[in-house]
């Protein structure tokens, strides 16, 4: 088994391909005006308009409804992510922290309120 996709599931999909290009530096795929795919070596982002969840079953999906999962970038600096995503972010929930865990992390809510968290590993222990 292997995990092909997170999806985000929204009533704006080209304020969030917008977000996601710009605060990633990613080029993402628009497979169809509904829906769209931010590839990464790691994993896939994938972004549905809340159109195709009548598709999926009445009632299935609420876009920016999500309170519990988050979304992680690893970056290479997490200071130098922040200053890049000030013209880019509408809301920060913090400033680059060192977490306890080893990251030094910063949280963002994305265009309908998802959270985003751009990490560093601090040490080889975090890595």
């Amino acid at each position: 088994m292997q995990l092909a996709a997170t999806r985000i599931i929204t009533d704006d999909v080209d304020a969030l391909v917008a977000f996601y290009e710009a605060a990633t530096g990613l080029g993402i795929q628009r497979r169809h005006p509904m829906f769209a795919e931010l590839r990464t070596p790691s994993g896939t982002l994938a972004i549905a308009s809340s159109a195709t969840v009548p598709l999926l079953g009445a009632d299935v999906a609420e876009a920016g409804a999500n309170r519990s999962v988050m979304l992680d970038f690893l970056v290479d600096d997490v200071d130098a992510t922040y200053t890049a995503l000030r013209d880019v972010v509408e809301v920060f929930v913090n400033e680059p922290t060192d977490m306890p865990w080893g990251n030094r992390s910063l949280l963002v809510r994305d265009p309908d309120g998802n959270l985003v968290n751009f990490f560093t590993p601090l040490g080889e222990t975090a890595r």
